[in-house]
């Protein structure tokens, strides 16, 4: 893995880790995600002035994408709404790097050695260390379920919009086009919650766009570096974010305990480490 196409993803993984941490502490999580959807929209029209239309090719992929990120963020709100964000979100990233790395050999014909394979097993176990009280929960049984679920779409959306930056003949039409198409998933929001939206607070709009423009930068990033490299080194690495998360929740928020979260942030660095090595 090239140190440029390292460096562009583990900086998504921190602006990620920052519009998470804004959606979590966000009054209304169902209206902040439409606003971030809507930041993306324009931050997707920005770059459609700038680029070109990309390929025919890639249009499917685009399609697709959007319907899968359409049930991501319905997946991500009821996972947010039935358990802890902090435990139970995890799952779904954690999942993800896996998920990623099966379907790109089977999809694109990329065959990660016996290293990587180590080090994205290592990362996703860290990840997970985060969850353990909801995996060992009975009562978590639902809220597990919907971030097993989140899990598998990321997975989805990850490896189409990895085949279809790489056949778009453009990075930045593509992301553009991409972003744009999220208007669908904004209208509607805003249709069903309707006169609603007339009176949502200030607070809460400057949250939800500013997440949004972080998002979208954070995600054109991970599109860009897979036109790099390998699908399941760029999703493996895109993940880290959760770590992130937790490490600032530990020295800036003071949540506890926080010894299990350094472990699980360690054993996520070997993982990396390892990796990014094998290559």
């Amino acid at each position: 893995m090239s140190t440029t196409a390292f460096a562009i993803v583990l900086l998504a993984a921190v602006l990620h880790a920052v519009w998470n941490g804004l959606v979590k502490a966000s009054e209304d999580r169902a209206i902040v995600l439409a606003l971030i959807s809507l930041g993306h929209v324009v931050f997707g029209l920005v770059l459609v002035l700038l680029a070109p239309l990309p390929a025919v090719a890639s249009w499917p992929f685009i399609a697709g994408s959007t319907l899968i990120h359409w049930a991501y963020y319905f997946l991500l709100y009821h996972s947010y709404r039935l358990g802890d964000l902090s435990q139970v979100y995890p799952i779904a990233r954690g999942i993800a790097p896996v998920l990623v790395a099966l379907g790109a050999q089977f999809a694109v014909g990329e065959v990660l050695p016996a290293g990587a394979w180590a080090g994205i097993l290592m990362v996703s176990a860290g990840i997970l260390l985060l969850s353990r009280r909801a995996l060992m929960s009975a009562a978590a049984t639902k809220a597990t379920g919907a971030a097993l679920a989140t899990g598998t779409c990321i997975a989805a959306y990850s490896i189409a919009d990895g085949m279809g930056v790489r056949v778009a003949e453009g990075a930045i039409g593509y992301i553009g086009w991409l972003f744009v198409s999220e208007i669908f998933v904004v209208g509607f929001i805003f249709w069903r919650r309707g006169r609603e939206m007339l009176f949502v607070k200030r607070s809460v709009w400057a949250t939800g766009m500013v997440g949004g423009l972080v998002s979208a930068v954070a995600y054109g990033l991970v599109i860009y570096a897979k036109s790099l490299t390998l699908l399941g080194l760029v999703s493996t690495l895109r993940e880290t974010s959760v770590i992130f998360a937790a490490l600032i929740g530990v020295l800036f928020l003071g949540e506890r305990p926080w010894k299990p979260r350094i472990l699980a942030a360690g054993i996520v660095l070997a993982g990396v480490i390892l990796m990014a090595t094998s290559i």
